[in-house]
């Protein structure tokens, strides 16, 4: 693709909206035509992300301009479906929603729209030819890829998920939980057994294993730290962890951001990157998978933007090449 991908972003002052811009400023094939929001209209971008100071002159538009090629919208959940019931899309600009809104395949179709499920690791032939893509959530993404192999071998029954995540996964706005004073030396489980993420990832290991077999019993925790998410899954299994390894290098293969880990894994080893890197350990009859994401980039933003790749046909890397942040 020779010409620069216009772009517009709706819900550009959030936490996702910030990462996709910071994302795409620095995108080879990307142009940000403009940045909505209603609060921010007429005010550099860079008096709500500090950090983009001499990074940019854009600012924030209290309209929505039609000449682009992708709507990004970084709503909060159901202010997605409520936007495009007030708001005129053309036909021909490529939607690419990171709200709950259109993740399951009951609220995918949106008026004259089709959501696909925008997880590349199995459905980048469907995102390919897609026009509308529904991105996933944050730990749906990360749990997900530590499960997806053992769903297409048809190895899942039972799964017991705990996954932590840090102060950016509540969003911008603060509540009681998301103050520092609140974080800071703490940690706390919620929506134990009950999280929105839960139904779409069923829904991906059900229509895997092609049965209604897998159950996921996730408990969420808050953590003391800003981004990232590291979850750790049981599951019950007599394969060797041979067996179980080979399956996941051979699944992942051609996959450039989930990665197969030979040593126990950490947070700081995917924070600022759009990496999943995933390592397994066995005892008994019973496996652990570990997976870790930073939950505003491979869980969000940069999951977007991988799409967004592989929406117009570009190498599913580009602008996505990113450094972590080691120590």
């Amino acid at each position: 693709m020779n010409n620069q991908i216009r772009i517009g972003i709706i819900g550009g002052a959030g936490y996702t909206g910030g990462e996709l811009i910071r994302l795409l400023l620095v995108h080879p094939h990307a142009e940000i035509v403009f940045v909505h929001s209603k609060s921010n209209a007429g005010n550099p971008l860079h008096h709500v992300h500090q950090d983009l100071v001499g990074s940019t002159d854009l600012l924030f538009s209290g309209d929505i301009n039609s000449n682009i090629d992708v709507l990004f919208l970084c709503l909060g959940h159901g202010e997605s479906t409520k936007f495009l019931k007030e708001n005129e899309i053309e036909a021909g600009i490529k939607i690419i929603d990171l709200a709950n809104d259109f993740r399951l395949n009951k609220d995918a179709i949106q008026g004259d729209r089709t959501f696909v499920y925008g997880l590349p690791e199995i459905n980048q032939t469907k995102i390919a030819t897609a026009n509308n893509i529904a991105n996933p959530g944050c730990f749906a993404t990360a749990i997900q890829l530590g499960l997806l192999p053992l769903a297409k071998a048809g190895l899942l029954k039972d799964v017991y998920s705990t996954g932590i995540t840090g102060s950016t996964g509540a969003g911008q706005s603060l509540s009681a939980t998301s103050h520092f004073s609140w974080r800071a030396n703490n940690i706390q489980a919620y929506k134990t057994l009950t999280h929105q993420h839960v139904a779409e990832i069923l829904q991906s290991l059900h229509g895997l294993q092609n049965n209604d077999q897998p159950s996921v019993h996730f408990v969420p925790w808050r953590g003391d730290f800003t981004r990232g998410i590291f979850v750790s899954s049981t599951i019950g299994t007599d394969q060797s962890l041979e067996t179980i390894q080979q399956l996941y290098k051979e699944f992942y293969k051609g996959h450039p951001f989930t990665i197969m880990a030979d040593k126990p894994i950490s947070l700081k080893q995917v924070v600022n990157t759009n990496k999943c890197v995933i390592f397994i350990e066995k005892e008994g009859n019973k496996i652990v998978v570990h997976s870790a994401i930073d939950n505003l980039l491979k869980g969000a933003s940069g999951q977007a933007v991988q799409n967004m790749n592989i929406l117009l046909g570009l190498d599913q890397t580009s602008g996505l090449n990113l450094k972590a942040a080691a120590f």
